[in-house]
């Protein structure tokens, strides 16, 4: 048997969370059309008979604004480090600069393996991927290109047997009927975070935390759940509780269907809307927020 930790590495939008949810076959991390969308490095757990890939979806890489995105970045770092292999994900669509010649290059010249998944090949022409990968070569990138789309499935089979093969001898890392290395409690704040960044604007998902106050299981199998969404503005706040609290119901609405089909159960929803100025930039509330710093 084989298995590993495959430390799945990209600049922020490159398609990493998708990737991983299609893999391991069950959402595990959180996606949206927008950057900054994962946090932490989150672990999604692929368990075959014959091999085990345990990967670790981390924060999309970008400059740092704020004490949030440095603790991003250092937590993509580290598990660039602590892994056997690691997966560069790269938007194949936005083409290639010297910028990501650049980047790819800093993750190679350290001693863990690497591939390149070269992703949403399903919205860009076929004839630019030899082209591309060419480059690639060119610049002094020594390493196997893999072309994927998650949305349409392609070479996902042959993505899987190749990083399967990659892995080094011995039992599982990880218990079989595990996916996810993190709670439900997370995944419950991950979920309620998604759904605000996939209604509202740029600007205000980026200072979003969720702050869960009760998570609970009723008798009768009821999950009743009490959160904050926590924003840095008040005009925010505004836009996030909307006329007459249209838009907290909607976006509410939304999060309790995709909380139950995740819990498995029916689900008592409480939220509530809280301003803690300039969040991103406070220690102290990086720590009660869950982000180590």
């Amino acid at each position: 048997m084989k298995s590993g930790f495959i430390g799945v590495i990209g600049k922020a939008n490159a398609g990493k969370s998708t990737l991983i949810n299609v893999l391991v076959g069950e959402k595990v991390t959180i996606v949206s059309p927008k950057p900054q969308t994962t946090r932490d490095a989150i672990m999604g757990i692929l368990t075959k008979p014959d091999y085990q890939l345990v990967f670790v979806d981390t924060p999309g890489i970008y400059r740092a604004e704020n004490r949030l995105s440095d603790v991003m970045l250092k937590t993509a770092e580290t598990a660039a480090k602590d892994v056997d292999f690691i997966l560069y994900v790269h938007d194949g669509h936005g083409g290639i600069s010297d910028g990501d010649i650049a980047l790819i290059k800093r993750y190679l010249s350290g001693s863990t393996p690497m591939a390149i998944a070269y992703t949403k090949i399903d919205i860009m022409p076929k004839e630019r991927i030899p082209e591309d990968v060419k480059k690639l070569y060119e610049n002094g990138i020594d390493c196997d290109v893999l072309p994927v789309s998650a949305r349409k499935y392609t070479n996902i089979g042959k993505l899987e047997a190749y990083l399967a093969d990659k892995m080094p001898s011995g039992g599982k890392v990880i218990e079989e009927d595990i996916v996810s290395d993190k709670s439900e409690r997370f995944m419950i704040s991950e979920i309620m975070r998604e759904k605000i960044l996939l209604k509202f604007g740029q600007e205000v998902p980026h200072g979003i935390a969720i702050s869960i106050n009760v998570f609970e299981r009723q008798p009768n199998g009821v999950y009743d759940i009490n959160l904050d969404i926590i924003c840095e503005k008040p005009n925010h706040k505004s836009i996030l509780i909307g006329k007459q609290g249209s838009a907290i119901k909607e976006v509410s609405s939304f999060a309790r269907k995709d909380m139950e089909k995740f819990l498995g159960s029916k689900v008592f929803l409480t939220t509530y809307v809280k301003v803690k100025e300039d969040w991103r930039n406070r220690p102290d509330l990086l720590r009660d927020f869950g982000y180590k710093n």
